[in-house]
């Protein structure tokens, strides 16, 4: 599985970068045919205090699952896209076993 990380607006350090694999190669547990997952972590110019988005788009055969999320933090951000894309994976992979 490839992982690409992206970070938009700023320059991700490496124990932010560290994180984000880490968590991402979880997602082979629920679905073992991910082709590649796309990370961008994007810097929003909001006097929100949730300004941290988080987008994860993984790629499978003949599907793209995609996560967008905000949070206060990019590892929350992280965490609650990863959330959504593997219960995705689930649904697609109990799709295929019908």
């Amino acid at each position: 599985m490839k992982i690409e990380i992206q970070s938009l607006h700023f320059d991700a350090d490496k124990k932010l970068l560290q994180f984000v694999n880490e968590k991402i190669t979880k997602i082979e547990h629920y679905y073992d045919a991910i082709i590649g997952v796309e990370v961008t972590l994007k810097l929003e110019k909001s006097s929100d205090a949730e300004n941290k988005l988080a987008e994860i788009k993984a790629t499978i055969p003949g599907h793209e699952l995609f996560a967008k999320r905000n949070a206060k933090s990019f590892e929350e951000a992280v965490d609650s896209a990863l959330e959504a894309v593997i219960a995705q994976a689930k649904k697609q992979k109990s799709r295929l076993k019908e």
